[in-house]
């Protein structure tokens, strides 16, 4: 970060993240249980006034399906640090967080671990005074690491400033952001992660090309689109699933698998009478160092 960028960026939260927070409490909120996750936190921090379910992106078409990506792909983060720590690992790190709520909804499983969340300075101090007035401490075992992207900050650097340690391995997960970064900076991040300590493992999400979506599921993403580029966050990046396995491969990973929404459906949303379920647009990559 340059020298008093921190002081000077506006403390207020990034609209993708309001957005995500929303998607996962209306959930649990207009979805009938079971529910995938159940995160109430993220309203909170949010506080986006009593008519938020009334929103354009709350009732765009398709939102059923949008929401339900949402939640899966949180959960499946969630289980898949579950099962590393199971197995040793003691490190998380979330690249983008936003008003990501795993602190707040499992202490249990986070005080197993050291926990870093990385992401803008201004989202990352808003953040912090939400959590302050609803109540919630900063355990010891988390650590927000403000990283001023576009002022040319390395995450890589902020991150082992905090306290990461490279030489231990660790999950680290990137979700909701591959889109908003050039190729050059995806195949970066794919490059430092591939770097870690064996034992490391690499969870990020990716948007399918339009041209490999169905016509309906195409017109969600299109909205989506068109609302990520009025916020100033245009989609920049979109992958096919094998090119995005070769290009982990390509960086050093040991293994790189690709986990489609049907996968994500199999494991949370069989069974359901309303028939949610994730749609095609987005995508899993878990490659392990």
């Amino acid at each position: 970060m340059r020298d008093g960028q921190e002081a000077h960026q506006p403390s207020v939260p990034d609209h993708t993240a309001v957005r995500v927070a929303l998607w996962r409490a209306l959930h649990v909120q207009a979805d009938a249980p079971p529910h995938v996750l159940d995160d109430q936190v993220g309203l909170k921090l949010a506080d986006p006034g009593d008519d938020w379910r009334a929103r354009g992106d709350m009732t765009m078409p398709g939102v059923e399906g949008v929401r339900a990506a949402m939640v899966a792909r949180a959960r499946f983060v969630e289980d898949l640090v579950a099962e590393h720590a199971d197995a040793g690992v003691t490190q998380y790190v979330v690249l983008g967080a936003g008003l990501d709520t795993f602190a707040q909804r499992r202490p249990e499983l986070g005080a197993r671990l050291r926990v870093f969340e990385v992401d803008q300075p201004g989202t990352q101090a808003w953040k912090r005074r939400r959590l302050a007035e609803l109540g919630y401490d900063i355990p010891s075992w988390l650590t927000l690491v403000p990283v001023d992207f576009e002022g040319g900050d390395s995450w890589w650097e902020r991150l082992t400033a905090a306290g990461f340690d490279p030489a231990r391995p660790a999950v680290v997960a990137s979700t909701g952001v591959s889109m908003y970064l050039t190729d050059e900076a995806n195949t970066a991040t794919l490059r430092q992660v591939a770097a870690l300590a064996p034992g490391s493992v690499f969870a990020t999400t990716f948007l399918l090309p339009l041209d490999l979506l169905a016509p309906d599921q195409r017109q969600v993403q299109e909205f989506s689109m068109r609302n990520a580029a009025a916020s100033g966050t245009p989609f920049v990046s979109l992958y096919a699933p094998e090119q995005m396995r070769q290009a982990a491969l390509a960086a050093g990973f040991s293994k790189a698998v690709h986990v489609s929404p049907d996968d994500l459906a199999a494991r949370y949303f069989t069974g359901r009478a309303d028939g949610l379920r994730p749609p095609r647009a987005e995508q899993f990559l878990v490659a392990e160092v």
